[in-house]
């Protein structure tokens, strides 16, 4: 596996509308496993391939577990995800890989509903809530061109500075 450099904003691939693919292949398989390793080392907890330069639509995710409010390790490498059905709210902070050093509160679903194909071709479908959903969300704004600064309501009081 290789660890893949990520893009940062303002390259304009990051605003492109990613290509839908029509299957997956040994070669996808292997991107998605050095997108997954690049996230972890990066770290992050979802990357998108436009993140990597690559304007096609494909995602992966890691969210560990987390003892403290019950969420269990979930690991996903989606082809194609598209939401199709989202419901209620949360409002919460957010980072990104392809924007180092920033990060916001951003309104979002609290429960979504993906599908997608997994990397063997096979249909997925994900229900997700709290924090899997952010994440979900987050990558697959990507796909759309849309980074999560785009979402933030108010930037004098929902957009600050971090130490990286």
């Amino acid at each position: 596996m290789a660890i893949l450099p990520i893009v940062k904003d303002p390259n304009p691939i990051l605003r492109k509308k990613a290509v839908k693919l029509r299957k997956a292949d040994a070669g996808l398989a292997k991107l998605a496993d050095d997108m997954f390793e690049t996230m972890l080392v990066a770290p992050g907890v979802g990357l998108a391939a436009p993140q990597i330069g690559k304007s096609i639509r494909l995602v992966v995710i890691h969210v560990p577990e987390d003892e403290e409010d019950g969420t269990e390790e979930v690991s996903l490498k989606l082809i194609n995800p598209e939401i199709i059905k989202a419901s209620g709210e949360q409002y919460g902070a957010e980072g990104c890989l392809s924007l180092p050093g920033i990060a916001g509160n951003v309104r979002r679903a609290f429960q979504v509903t993906v599908k997608a194909i997994d990397t063997d071709n096979k249909p997925v479908r994900i229900k997700a809530e709290g924090y899997l959903a952010v994440v979900l969300q987050h990558e697959i704004d990507h796909l759309d061109g849309i980074m999560f600064t785009d979402r933030i309501e108010n930037p004098k009081e929902d957009l600050w500075m971090v130490e990286e």
